[in-house]
Parts: C-alpha cells; structure tokens; sequence
C-alpha cells in the first residue's frame, strides 16, 4: 500500500519547465555534428580547448586513412547518457551509421573510450596498448586533447615504439664506419675528455656561485631560496563557480527525479527479487529528494546525485528482472568525487593512520594515489568534503557503512 500511495505521489509532480533531450535525440545532434566536422567539441568546453590542440587532434585523426570520429563532452549521471560513456559511443554510432574509430573523452577527465564499427584492421590488441601509452607519454597533467592527438600519433605507426624515458641515450661512434674523424676522435678521446671535464666543472662552479650572489642580494642567505606563490584561483571566483555548479546540478538532479518517479509508476509490480529492487529505487529516490528540498551546500547536492543514481540502478534491475534479462554490472560512483564518474576497475584499498578504506575510485583518483599524490576530492567547507563530520563524509557517499537511503530516512544526514 506504501508503495501504491508513493507511485501516485510521484506522477503528481509536474514535469520541469523546459525541453529535455531524450538519449537518441542527443545522439542524432551530435551525429549530425560528426557527419559535418569528425571533431565533436561540445559547447560546455569549446571556450577550454584552445583551437591549436584541436586542429592538432584533426591532423592526426585524419592521417590514420580511416574514418575517426572524436567526441568530447561533459558526462555525469544526470545526463541524457546516464554519464556512460558506453551509452554515448553505442548511441552516436547507430545515429551516424558510418564504420570507424569511435572515441569519447569527458572534457574534464583524459581518459579516452573508444568502439570500432566496421573496421577489421582495428582490434583491442592494437587499440588498448596504445591508448595506454598515450596515457603514459601526455603526462598526468595533460587535457584531453593532447592526449587524443597523442592516441592517434601512436596508432599512425606500423607498431609501438618503446617507452621512452626522461633521458636520452648517449650516442656512440661506429667503430665499422672507416670515418678518418672517428679515429682521430679515438686517439685523442683521452685528451678531449679532459678537457670537456674542465669546461663542464667550471661552468658549474659559475652557476653555483651566481645562485649563491643571486640569494644574497634577495636577503636569503639563511631562510632559503624563496619560492614563488603557487597559482590559485581567487576566492570570489571560485565562490562563482561552485554556486553556478550547484545550481546547475540541482536542475539537472531534479528534473531526473522527476523522470525517474514517471518510470517507476509505470512499472508493473513484481514478486521477489523484482519488487525489492522497484522498493529499493523508489527508497534511494525518495531519499534524494529529500536531501535536495534541503540542501545547503554542493556537497549535499552531490550527495542528492549518489542517491538518484542508486535509485537508477535498482530500476534498471527491476527492468531487467521483469523482461527476464540478467542484470548489467554497474560500478558505483568514485568515493572521492562522484562527478569524476564511474569508478574504475576494483575497489581500492586506501591506506592512512593505521586504517584501511576499500572505496570504488575513478582511474584519475586511482592513478593519483599511485604516484603519492592527492586526489582532486569534491571540496567542502574545509578542504575535501571527507574532512568534514556529515553523513556524506562518514560514509564516503554510501561507499561504506550501511544503506545510504535508510540513513537519510531517519536524519543522519542532517546530524
């Protein structure tokens, strides 16, 4: 009966003003866009792309002899793809219809997807080395423009080179070569190797003596060299964009709420482990509602997005059950930053203080923590989100603890 009186309620609330894009839709514009220019840049980051990056990611897509086509747009779970990029690639390419190289990249992460459409000389043995030696080669810091040109530089090549390494190899002479400078070179190796090492230990001495006058005349003789501030993004600003964020992403979670409780009352009602997945979606969606009438902050707002995307994934299994289908996989969200997407592969053994966290990460995060660095957290009011004491911050956004939605329902998020 709960239940009954939850689906009623749920197709009272009005539709949100405005025209939303379904999945197919967003798929036939950004196809039509392929068909004009292989290069799919959506509004949100064409001001963040420089066009010299792009004309370079065209140059090189178009060098392989192959059609490639390139998408770059935001993706979150809100959105007409679900955040997926399997959604995207699968969508687009049966709008455009065309066999080639599929490639989506989220504008703010650089990890590249990509899917194939009628190309027998493409395969994942020759796709996956080398999308992960772009990955390697652009750095960690790279955007997602360098590393598609980087991508598509690599598979131009009849086979992957080797690694290269900060440093480059010393060149040496070819003793078969009969060059009359190679046996000089030989017989006054000794002589000419002296000297080069006089030179070199007098530049130093040069340089280490005007780093030395250089820290006098700065006063910092004993407090060090003096190091320059670190860019930062100025306070107001900053304050600008998470406000314009937040906003955004309350539109974008509300109306899928609204969408979402439509879905759920048309679905039928089903017996075992169909009903308790229908039960579970509309308990996460009735909690993100809650928790986005009262939000006070970004973090609650995100937290109202984990809530949805839940609810979203237990409808997608009542589906599936009520068609007799198996149930998709669907990995959580990332614990450190839910709008990074999808994490990555396993759960994550974090270690700090003697503790030990098993949380889902996206492959930013993760890639991050390997090389002892700090992982770009969704902020809070003091610093990452998780140093404050809220439910969102105690639980890592459900990832640990018990049932997210069940905590909501009694108040532990405003506790």
């Amino acid at each position: 009966m709960t239940a009954l009186v939850t689906l009623l309620m749920l197709t009272a609330v009005p539709a949100q003003a405005g025209t939303t894009q379904t999945p197919a839709e967003r798929a036939r514009e950004i196809a039509t866009a392929l068909g004009k220019n292989p290069l799919y840049v959506d509004p949100a980051y064409k001001a963040a792309l420089p066009e010299n990056l792009l004309a370079d990611v065209r140059t090189k897509a178009a060098a392989l002899g192959y059609p490639v086509y390139s998408i770059v747009l935001p993706l979150t779970p809100s959105d007409a793809f679900q955040g997926k990029e399997r959604n995207v690639l699968t969508l687009v390419i049966d709008a455009l219809g065309q066999p080639g190289l599929y490639v989506v990249i989220d504008g703010g992460n650089r990890f590249p997807y990509y899917q194939v459409n009628k190309l027998p000389q493409l395969n994942e043995d020759r796709l996956q080395p080398v999308r992960e030696r772009a990955l390697d080669d652009t750095g960690y810091d790279a955007g997602p423009a360098e590393v598609l040109a980087r991508m598509y530089e690599l598979l131009a090549l009849p086979a992957l080179p080797p690694a290269t390494k900060s440093t480059k190899p010393i060149k040496t002479a070819n003793p078969n070569s009969g060059s009359d400078r190679d046996s000089d070179r030989d017989e006054d190796g000794s002589s000419g190797g002296k000297v080069a090492l006089f030179v070199i230990l007098g530049l130093v001495v040069l340089v280490v003596l005007g780093l030395v006058i250089g820290l006098v005349r700065r006063g910092g003789g004993g407090s060090g060299p003096r190091r320059e501030k670190p860019f930062s993004i100025p306070p107001h600003v900053a304050a600008t964009v998470a406000a314009e964020q937040r906003r955004r992403l309350t539109r974008e979670t509300s109306f899928e709420l609204t969408k979402l409780g439509s879905e759920l009352a048309a679905l039928p009602s089903r017996q075992g482990g169909g009903l308790s997945h229908q039960q579970a979606a509309l308990d996460a969606r009735q909690a993100a509602e809650k928790v986005l009438d009262s939000s006070e902050d970004l973090v609650d707002v995100v937290g109202a997005m984990v809530l949805l995307d839940k609810a979203r994934r237990e409808y997608d299994a009542a589906v599936a059950i009520a068609a007799d289908r198996a149930i998709d996989v669907v990995l959580d969200l990332c614990a450190f930053n839910p709008l990074h997407g999808r994490s990555s592969g396993k759960p994550t053994q974090v270690e700090s203080d003697g503790a030990t966290l098993t949380l889902p990460l996206c492959a930013d995060c993760r890639r991050a923590l390997k090389n002892g660095q700090a992982p770009s957290s969704l902020p809070g009011a003091n610093g990452p989100y998780w140093h404050g004491d809220d439910l969102w911050a105690r639980t890592f956004f459900g990832s640990i603890g018990d049932d997210l939605a069940g905590q909501v329902s009694r108040g532990a998020h405003r506790s």
